[in-house]
């Protein structure tokens, strides 16, 4: 065993350093170093051992973990849209497309079709969300939808495996019993998570730090992540949705980046672990017998899927969105494997059928990667931005309240959504410069392309409910027309506007302004502050001459 290990790190590190060199992302690495040492050491009946599963789950277990770090329960609550409604319509269409060509078409009977359907309706959370990790793609706007779904299909794997255990019982009676007892389960869970993240996380961690014992807090920090696992799997749901709540209960508190800190060697260490384990499970017996089958199913399952996601997030959101959402998920994910193997070993589907459906599987997480890596790319050549039809992409919501306006986009309004999106604020922002707008628009800020003189446009952003207005214009004749216009809206009382001189800011007093700032002001009492600096540095100096 300890040989095989040794042969494992050397075949990983020599394959991914050579993809490395044509810029493949390290996954694939992974995954052909599974395929190099189940065919070199015949360890292909190994990948079914419980244990190295299990151990394998835990690098997705830690993933969605630090995934739920990231999300407060306020954020998730406002994600109910991409999480309940796109996400859940999602699994559903996806399963009866399936459905119906499995039934129909091709002759399965009704279990075996039913399964197959919601096994194929799941993406792969390990794949897209690392790789959206790693580019920070994760806070965008179609980050957040690729989320949202992800997360409604993790939920989805507990209705599913009900399913299989209903198809394999047959008793009405059991499907009633375990319908309400995971109901009872799920609020339990729920609660009993609930409760311990806001009375019992922060003082835990808190007086673990104060043994200033390194690791201590690393073997708590892993001690809530893994418990947070078992108590899940207790209940009868996946470790990964046990983690993923711990995760957001752990995001209210102030550990939150040191915990994200000390999580990241073992997440990726475990990641390396599950992507091999799925390496090990491509048969290339069953691909040359078959081959002609999974040439033909693999394109078809990703272009059902990826019009299906496309058309969903297209109901509400652009063009762009949609396409990269779609693109991100048309994979068959790692909940897929577990379910056709369960299905599988309780004579639910064939097992020729099943190997079949497991290597499609399989080399559609292989191309994820490939197609994430050159997704802006594609996104430019294939969905052009049309000025016209973009100029209201961004619809926030009627009951927003208590976000930030930005108006304006140029350097300073950059500068200023940037420290916002780092502080977690919710902010929209307004510009008439197509140049900026565009740039915004690229980089899937919440953007409009509309003027702010014009009170309909403020009135859009629900000004009047916004806790402050940030005017980020340079023109100060613009500031002014558009301060009059927020003045007859909210009369100035959370409206912060930057001017050059004092001059200028003598002009807006009549308009009820309270927060000006005025530049000159700032810098030059800033100059005056360095001189302190100099100074003392200069009496230093001169002490140790007059010493010498």
């Amino acid at each position: 065993m300890l040989g095989i290990i040794v042969w494992t790190l050397l075949i990983a590190i020599v394959v991914n350093l050579i993809l490395k060199k044509v810029h493949l992302p390290t996954i694939i690495g992974y995954i052909f170093t599974g395929t190099i040492i189940a065919y070199t050491f015949g360890l292909h009946e190994a990948v079914h051992n419980h244990e190295l599963k299990e151990i394998a789950e835990f690098g997705v277990v830690f993933l969605m973990f630090t995934i739920g770090l990231e999300f407060s329960i306020e954020h998730l609550k406002k994600m109910k849209m991409e999480v309940f409604f796109t996400g859940s319509l999602q699994i559903l269409v996806t399963t009866t497309f399936v459905f119906i060509i499995c039934m129909y078409v091709i002759g399965f009977d009704f279990k075996t079709s039913l399964i197959i359907g919601a096994a194929l309706s799941l993406s792969s959370t390990a794949i897209v969300l690392k790789t959206y990790n790693e580019t920070n793609d994760i806070k965008k706007r179609h980050g957040q939808r690729v989320l949202g779904i992800l997360i409604m299909q993790d939920i989805a794997v507990i209705p599913i495996l009900l399913m299989i255990s209903f198809f394999t019982t047959g008793d009405d009676k059991s499907v009633l019993t375990l319908i309400l007892e995971t109901t009872g389960a799920a609020l339990g869970l729920l609660a009993l998570l609930y409760f311990s993240g806001k009375y019992l996380l922060e003082p835990f961690f808190e007086h673990v730090t104060r043994s200033k014992s390194d690791e201590l807090f690393v073997g708590s920090v892993l001690l809530i992540a893994v418990g947070a696992s078992y108590l899940a799997h207790y209940f009868g749901f996946t470790y990964s949705l046990g983690a993923f709540v711990a995760g957001m209960m752990i995001s209210e508190t102030k550990f939150k980046h040191q915990v994200e800190a000390d999580l990241t060697p073992f997440r990726n260490l475990l990641l390396g672990v599950f992507f091999i384990t799925v390496g090990m499970q491509i048969d290339f017996l069953i691909i040359s017998e078959n081959i002609l089958i999974i040439l033909l199913l693999l394109p078809i399952l990703l272009v059902l899927k990826y019009f299906i996601i496309y058309g969903l997030v297209r109901i509400d959101d652009t063009r762009r969105v949609a396409f990269k959402t779609a693109l991100s998920l048309v994979q068959i994910g790692e909940f897929s494997l577990a379910i056709l193997e369960l299905a599988r070993s309780n004579d639910l589907v064939d097992p020729t059928h099943s190997q079949i459906l497991i290597v499609t599987i399989v080399i559609s997480m292989i191309l994820t990667p490939i197609a994430l890596k050159n997704m802006s790319s594609l996104a430019a050549k294939l969905v052009p931005n049309d000025a016209m039809t973009i100029s209201n992409s961004y619809n926030i919501e009627k009951d927003t309240k208590g976000h930030i306006v930005v108006l304006g986009f140029g350097h300073l309004g950059q500068e200023i959504a940037h420290n916002l999106r780092l502080d977690g604020h919710e902010y929209v922002i307004i510009e008439h410069n197509l140049k900026f707008f565009e740039m915004g628009y690229k980089a899937e800020e919440p953007i409009i392309f509309g003027n702010a003189a014009h009170k309909h446009i403020l009135e859009s952003v629900n000004i009047k409910d916004a806790c402050a207005v940030i005017v980020a214009i340079d023109n100060q004749e613009k500031v002014h027309l558009i301060c009059e216009v927020i003045d007859d809206l909210t009369h100035n009382t959370k409206t912060i506007v930057k001017v050059t001189r004092f001059s200028e800011k003598e002009d807006l007093k009549s308009l009820h302004l309270e927060h000006i700032i005025v530049e000159d002001g700032i810098m030059a009492r800033a100059l005056v502050d360095e001189t302190k600096e100099c100074m003392l540095d200069f009496a230093e100096i001169k002490e140790k001459i007059n010493q010498s």
